[in-house]
């Protein structure tokens, strides 16, 4: 089951990423390329998939998704451990 990604959450990140959208997609492709290569790769190979759909674009949301089930994760198992 997916954790629940709250207003809270989404704030902090959409904060993140809205300050230097560019720079940040360029910071998560690295984070992944060490954190997770498979989600990485996973994400280029269905950006570059379709020539009509904008790479940047795709690899944006997909990585922002990443980043909002990273937190609600961290979030969840830190509840957990407190309870």
């Amino acid at each position: 089951m997916l954790p629940i990604i709250t207003e809270e959450i989404s704030t902090e990140i959409f904060g993140e990423v809205f300050q230097d959208v560019q720079a940040w997609r360029k910071s998560m492709v690295q984070y992944l390329k060490e954190e997770n290569p498979e989600i990485n790769t996973a994400i280029l190979e269905v950006a570059k998939y379709d020539e009509g759909i904008d790479l940047k674009a795709v690899a944006l949301g997909a990585y922002l998704t990443y980043r909002l089930v990273e937190i609600a994760t961290e979030n969840d198992v830190l509840a957990i451990e407190e309870g």
